[in-house]
């Protein structure tokens, strides 16, 4: 059972850890880091998504693609179509220089995944894919699940100083107990 962990731990950090490297080696030259990658590549693919888009194409909180989106319009990438108060529901696009940098990204994407399917057969790509489906859906019930047993009104709630307020301890006979003790709140 610790093998089986320590393999798939492992592995799926070595994956990110590698996806990353790639991204921050091949963007290096634009001075982008991996979150704005993400932003051009989903832009590219899409012509126009508002930040909102963006945060549920990228898996990133408002905060992180917020900044995204400032640095990408100050450095010439991407524009807002609108400049109304609801910024953050008014469609961004790519300027010249983001469509050009998008299809640089979506070509690397392109290789990167040709190169690694060489070593699998199409069926193989395709099992492995609907296993890491599997694996990353049962991993969010997992999550969820523990979100719903710490906190009593089953709201999503990270923890973070700025929410404890909001959790009431669970009682010392109940089963949550032990998860809510392990999570570090007072």
């Amino acid at each position: 059972m610790k093998e089986r962990f320590e393999t798939f731990t492992v592995l799926i950090n070595r994956i990110s850890r590698n996806i990353r490297k790639i991204k921050n080696y091949e963007m290096a030259e634009y001075n982008l880091r991996s979150v704005h990658i993400s932003c051009i590549y989903y832009l590219y693919s899409s012509n126009a998504l508002t930040a909102t888009d963006l945060c549920e194409r990228c898996e990133e909180d408002k905060a992180t693609i917020s900044r995204a989106v400032d640095y990408l319009e100050k450095n010439g990438y991407l524009i807002c179509e609108t400049k109304s108060a609801k910024r953050y529901k008014s469609p961004l696009i790519l300027t010249d220089k983001g469509v050009e940098v998008g299809k640089k990204i979506s070509d690397k994407i392109n290789f990167v995944l040709d190169e690694i399917s060489t070593e699998l057969t199409e069926e193989e790509r395709l099992q492995f894919y609907h296993s890491l489906a599997l694996i990353s859906k049962a991993l969010d019930n997992i999550a969820n699940k523990q979100n719903g047993v710490i906190y009593e009104n089953k709201n999503y709630c990270r923890f973070d100083s700025r929410f404890i307020s909001r959790v009431k301890k669970p009682s010392r006979r109940s089963a949550a107990y032990g998860a809510f003790r392990r999570s570090g709140i007072p």
